[in-house]
This record gives C-alpha cells, sequence and structure tokens, in this order.
C-alpha cells in the first residue's frame, strides 16, 4: 500500500465552524436541538451535512479564453434512516428554521417505536491527507490564464503537425461539517485543482488527438514548468502516434494493460461490483462471494482513501467516518466490499469510510476512492516478451459497463501490436470488449510497476459525480475480445 502524510496545522473544526455554523448563529445547542426533532420518532439514524464550496474553471482555446467560470454555493443535506429506508431533504438556506423544516420532513419514515436520547457531541478525527488549501486563492486571474497559455506554448513547440490546442484549468475549495446522532462531529477542508490539455496534430490531411493533465489535492503551484511540459510531451505523442497508427484487428487475442490510467477498467468493470448496496441487493455480480475465488493468483485489490494528495482521498468520508485503505480481493480471493454507514449496518459488517455524496443536495453511497491493483513480480519489459501476437492498451479513452453482468467496452486512445514479443506497430480503433468478473480469472502476469493516474478520474453513478482515482501495474490478460476496424 501507498503510506504518506501531510502536516496539518489548521484547525478544521474551527474553519468549519467560522465559514458554516457561526455566521448562521447556529451552535452545537442547536445541533442537538434539531436531532431531537428528528429522534422525537424512531429512526435508527440521523445525520446533518453541511457543505460550502467555491469553484472555478478556465478554457484556452487558441490562445483565446473561451470561458471562465466561478460558482458559490453552501447548504444543509439532512438525512434520516430507519431499516432500509431513507428520507433526505436539503436547503441551501442555512438556518435554524431551514434545519427544523427539514427535520420535520425526514419524519415520514419513522416506524412505532421508542424514541432515542440525544447524544453527546463528541468530535472525530480524520486523516491529515492534505493541507487546507484555498486554490483559487492561490493564484491570480491573470496568472491562471498565463499558465494555460504556456502551457499551450509547450505544446506547439513540440511539433508542427500540432495544429490546435484545448487547455483548461478548474480548482476548487470545498469546508465540509458532519453532526450525527450518535453524537460525531467531524470536518474538513478539501482542495482540489485539475488540468486538461487536448491536442490535435494533421498529417496529410488527417487528423488525430491527444489527451493529456493531472491534478489533485493542492493548490496550483503543483503545475512547475516541469508538469506542464511532461503534460505537453505526452499529449502531442499520442496524437503523433495516432496519425501513424494503422487500423486494428479484431478477433480474441492475449491483451497487455499498461499501467497507470488503464487502471480505469478495473475501476469500471470490477470496481462498481464490489460496492455494498449493489451486493446487499444482489444485483452485483459479486454478491455473495466473500471467500470464494473471483480472480487469478497474484491479483490483489485495494481502494484507499488515505493516499496523500490524491484526487480520490478523503480526511474523512461524507458520513464523517475516517476513510481507509480496504483490501477488497487479496491473491485471487474476495475479501469484502465497499461501505457506508446504512449498507454496513443493514449487512451486519464495518463501515469502510466510503460514504460520498456530490454534494449536500445529494444522499452518501458507497463509492470508491483510488482503487487499484497491487504490484506482481514481473517486469513490463518481461510481460511484453512473453507474448507472440496480441495488443499492448497503453492508454484508455471511454468506455461502458453494466454493473449487475460486468460486461464492458472500452476503447483504447494509443495501442500498439505486439508481435513475436516486440512492440511493432501502433493502432487505432481498438475496443475492448469483456466481462470485469471472468477478466479478473484471465490475468496471466502481473507487472512490479504499479502506478496511480495523474490526478484526472471521475466517477459517476445513479446521478451523483465524485473525484476518484485509479491504478495498476503492467498486466497480461489472455483471451480477452477486440473489436477492430481493420
Amino acid at each position: 500500500m501507498i503510506t504518506e502524510t501531510v502536516t496539518q496545522p489548521n484547525d478544521l473544526f474551527a474553519t468549519a465552524n467560522s465559514c458554516l455554523l457561526a455566521p448562521h448563529e447556529i451552535d452545537t445547542a442547536g445541533l442537538q436541538q434539531v436531532f431531537g426533532q428528528m429522534l422525537a420518532h424512531h429512526v435508527d439514524y440521523a445525520d446533518l451535512y453541511f457543505q460550502y464550496s467555491r469553484a472555478e474553471g478556465w478554457a484556452l482555446e487558441e490562445g483565446i479564453v473561451k470561458s471562465g467560470s466561478f460558482n458559490i454555493d453552501q447548504g444543509v443535506g439532512v438525512r434520516a434512516v430507519s431499516g432500509d429506508k431513507t428520507a433526505f431533504a436539503y436547503s441551501d438556506d442555512i438556518s435554524m428554521p431551514a434545519l427544523a423544516s427539514a427535520a420535520q420532513a425526514t419524519r415520514a419514515i419513522a416506524r412505532q417505536g421508542t424514541t432515542q436520547s440525544v447524544q453527546a457531541v463528541r468530535r472525530s478525527v480524520g486523516r491529515e491527507l492534505y493541507l487546507p488549501q484555498d486554490p483559487i486563492a492561490s493564484l491570480k486571474d491573470t496568472d491562471k490564464v498565463a499558465l494555460l497559455e504556456k502551457l499551450e506554448g509547450y505544446a506547439r513547440a513540440i511539433d508542427k503537425r500540432v495544429i490546435q490546442v484545448m487547455a483548461s484549468l478548474g480548482g476548487e475549495y470545498e469546508v465540509v461539517l458532519v453532526a450525527r446522532s450518535d453524537g460525531v462531529v467531524a470536518a474538513d477542508v478539501r482542495p482540489l485543482v485539475r488540468i486538461s490539455l487536448q491536442v490535435i496534430a494533421e498529417e496529410n490531411g488527417n487528423r488525430e488527438q491527444g489527451m493529456a493533465g493531472g491534478g489533485g489535492r493542492f493548490d496550483y503551484a503543483y503545475f512547475t514548468d516541469d508538469v506542464l511540459r511532461d503534460y505537453a510531451a505526452k499529449a502531442v505523442h499520442q496524437a503523433l502516434i495516432n496519425l501513424a497508427a494503422k487500423p486494428a484487428p479484431a478477433g480474441t487475442m492475449t491483451v497487455v494493460l499498461g499501467a497507470g490510467w488503464p487502471g480505469i477498467l478495473l475501476h469500471e468493470a470490477i470496481g462498481h461490483g464490489l460496492e455494498g448496496d449493489f451486493n446487499r441487493k444482489g444485483s452485483s455480480a459479486f454478491s455473495g462471494r466473500i471467500g470464494e475465488r473471483v480472480a487469478a493468483t497474484g491479483v490483489t485489490v485495494v481502494d484507499d482513501g488515505t493516499i496523500a494528495r490524491r484526487r480520490g482521498s478523503l480526511n474523512i468520508d461524507d458520513e464523517g467516518n475516517p476513510t481507509q485503505c480496504t483490501v477488497l480481493i487479496e491473491n485471487g480471493i474476495l475479501k469484502g466490499y465497499l461501505q457506508d454507514s446504512l449498507n454496513a449496518r443493514l449487512m451486519n459488517v464495518p463501515v469502510t469510510g466510503n460514504g460520498r455524496r456530490e454534494s449536500f443536495a445529494h444522499i452518501p453511497m458507497p463509492r470508491m476512492t483510488n482503487t487499484y491493483m497491487l504490484n506482481g513480480d514481473k517486469s513490463p519489459e518481461e510481460i511484453i516478451a512473453s507474448v507472440k501476437h496480441g495488443l499492448y492498451a497503453v492508454n484508455f479513452g471511454g468506455g461502458q459497463v453494466d454493473i449487475t453482468s460486468g460486461k464492458f467496452v472500452f476503447s483504447a486512445a494509443e495501442a500498439y501490436m505486439i508481435e513475436d514479443g516486440k512492440i511493432s506497430y501502433p493502432v487505432k480503433g481498438a475496443t475492448l470488449i469483456g466481462n470485469g468478473p471472468d477478466v479478473l480469472t484471465r490475468v496471466s502476469m502481473i507487472g512490479n510497476d504499479m502506478a496511480l493516474d495523474p490526478g484526472v478520474g471521475t466517477c459517476g453513478k445513479e446521478g451523483q459525480s465524485v473525484p476518484v482515482g485509479v491504478g495498476q501495474p503492467t498486466l497480461r490478460i489472455d483471451g480477452l475480445t477486440v473489436g477492430g476496424t481493420a
């Protein structure tokens, strides 16, 4: 697993209180009063999720600022849980009357029985994975545009075939406070930044694109000249490789997946199927299979929300629980699922710190953080040398997956043919078609080069989007269906 710590001098509770509660004259007594209203009727659990966020976005195309946006949002979500039923209300007005109204609305699911007493407030201390920085304030607006202009210049300077460059930058500063009916109060201050670059190259009337970028939980100072040059080089390389690429052949063949971002296939085709709600309801291909072999020997998959400064990491989840590293599959054996408080209680298993929500206007559900496969013992060169005829997929574009069946389709953004143990020529139009649980059993070699993605992932589930991370070492998968254009 990956371990790193960040010194965090600021008091997160003081920041959350000054931002979310004090301006609206809400204190601990007020929170207990709201819970008293909710617990007057029998419910199993209740929580309040306060959130304040500022977000910005800048987009540059052909040296011109095409768009700029800035948004401030705040509000509170009020949730009550009884059995497997959830009542939820939210308001963008943080005030005692709004809280009282929302609390009243959640009573609909209460069942007959004894009332609960309001628990004494106690603070929950989470991780210290990132500094409580405000990325938006870390750079002047003119400097943010200049940063994108510099990125465009680096891309154009690499090759004269680059005819179009589009670059974008985004930053977010988020303060959250979670208060629960069991007395726990937890707070977090979450920075997040990202840069994306897309280039289009042209040769002999043919045009191809390349993409790169990255980010994480820090401010804009991360994007040094060296980082920007690396993004530009990767995007241009991908576009030029695709200009020279031949149509990909179709058929069943050995596929080698590159390290890092190709872990998105692991995330989509396997990770979602290991989320607690799908398994509690029996709709996942992994339902009821704890302790069974679901993958080849050597395959170990974890979800780790505790990696310092990573895009998918959190000090606390959106239910106030500290994040953790959860082993999902160990040496091919299914060990567990990702759990929020609701599903953990109903399944009688521990919470894993994976309760996540897009905002105060959404209910939490089990979601991934940073999901990756651990290293094996083979070098990437050894894996490629073992393949007589196959496809080497270095990078992925879009994809689709069916959670219930695990079936997926992914398009390769950069791929090569392997012939007689050597990378021969680039191909385009390759798609990988398969079934997540089946693919896990077809892993025959695992590399020693595990890498995480550069910090660009966003995961969608039931209409909610959250930032995530993915990763894996180089993998050899036998007998995978490849769709091509040849």
